[in-house]
């Protein structure tokens, strides 16, 4: 242990959570596009009031 009481993880440690790190940032991806996707065919695009006003 350290002498804040924080134990020294080390070497292991980091590749740990730089593994973790790129699964999430997998997860995060696949669901953005899933959501993107759901977005894209469910909801109307409507125009904004500023279209509107150059029209």
């Amino acid at each position: 242990m350290d002498e804040n009481s924080s134990l020294k993880t080390g070497g292991m440690a980091e590749k740990v959570t730089g593994a973790y790190q790129k699964i999430e940032d997998s997860v995060v991806g696949g669901y953005k596009k899933v959501e993107n996707a759901f977005v894209d065919a469910f909801l109307e695009k409507v125009d904004s009031d500023e279209d509107k006003k150059q029209d």
